[in-house]
């Protein structure tokens, strides 16, 4: 079966169904694969960080700020270690640490705190007096009050953050599970309330994002074609909607790509719904059948596999231009981007 951007429209109005199988059959899905990105600790260099600050604590029989503070100065990714602990994001810790200490620790300054670490986590922080210092303390102290007390009572229907097996009790609770270990049943309950790679997931999340939108660029440039891609706060005129790509600019758009990907059904309706926009955009104020210009979409990911539907609104938003990473090669021959590519 030819793939729908290879035939007339006619053909894909005519029998979308097979058309809406050959797109099905090339999509692929990569969401078992994460990229690093910057700022990855190994479990090697998490491990060094907990070892410290279990050295240092006399196997969390001492958690002290005194004791605390120099660890982390001297060996940083064990503040992340800490963290952990806690189960806390780097804002959460900060509103935490705000409103227990009295000193301002703003998310954007914990976040970055946070990220600093992560890109060089065996660099020695700085012990200057300056305000980042003073910010780290009070996480420190923050932290260490948090372990000290435990999970507080709450009512049956509620379930509190730090009920959980390293610190519930408190102390107690961290002191046993760093002496004998974490049954494997608790762990994996642990991995349904979290998800596995929940928080790396997150984190490297436009990466993963952007392997389309990398992909398309890189066609694009290797023919040399003009183009504009937009970035998230972009505001084109004439688009209420700004697509990913515009050929060749945003001045005189003659063909509009959208990348996208996606591994959920839900956010692959909504990006087509936003292609179907584009594409009745093309039409208005257009003669019957010939649009302003051309709508192209490359897709990924298993969301735009579920439901046939989807991609049969799809296949006649972009009059059956619609590509997938495995056939995004064809993607310059097999639209009008072909009119804007240089040669020679």
């Amino acid at each position: 079966m030819p793939f729908p951007f290879e035939v007339g429209f006619d053909a894909i109005r005519s029998n979308p169904d097979a058309h809406i199988d050959a797109v099905f059959a090339s999509l692929d899905s990569d969401f078992l694969v994460m990229p690093r990105g910057a700022g990855f600790i190994d479990f090697a260099t998490f491990e060094g960080g907990y070892e410290a600050l279990k050295r240092g604590t006399a196997s969390f029989r001492a958690v002290t700020p005194e004791r605390i503070e120099p660890i982390v100065f001297e060996r940083p990714i064990s503040l992340i270690v800490l963290r952990c602990i806690l189960g806390l994001t780097p804002s959460e810790w900060a509103y935490e640490a705000t409103r227990l200490t009295g000193i301002d620790v703003s998310q954007g300054a914990a976040r970055s705190i946070d990220r600093e670490i992560r890109l060089q986590p065996g660099v020695a922080l700085s012990r200057n007096g300056g305000v980042t210092e003073a910010r780290i303390d009070a996480l420190i102290r923050t932290a260490c009050h948090i372990l000290r007390s435990g999970a507080p009572d709450t009512p049956p229907d509620t379930l509190h953050r730090f009920d959980k097996a390293d610190t519930r009790a408190g102390l107690t609770s961290l002191q046993s599970l760093a002496d004998l270990g974490v049954p494997y049943s608790m762990l994996l309950y642990e991995r349904l309330l979290g998800r596995p790679f929940a928080g790396h997931r997150d984190s490297v999340s436009e990466l993963v994002g952007n392997i389309v939108e990398n992909a398309v660029e890189d066609i694009l440039s290797r023919a040399r074609v003009s183009f504009r891609r937009t970035g998230r706060a972009d505001k084109i005129e004439g688009f209420d909607q700004t697509p990913d790509f515009i050929v060749p600019n945003e001045f005189n758009p003659q063909v509009v790509i959208e990348a996208k990907l996606t591994e959920d059904d839900g956010t692959a309706r909504d990006k087509v719904t936003r292609v179907q926009h584009l594409g009745a955009l093309s039409l208005e104020g257009q003669p019957a059948g010939q649009p302003r210009f051309e709508v192209v979409a490359c897709i990924a990911g298993r969301g735009f596999g579920v439901r046939r539907e989807d991609m049969k609104k799809l296949l006649l938003a972009t009059r059956g231009k619609v590509f997938t990473l495995r056939n995004l090669k064809h993607l310059v021959g097999h639209t009008r981007v072909a009119e804007f590519r240089s040669r020679g």
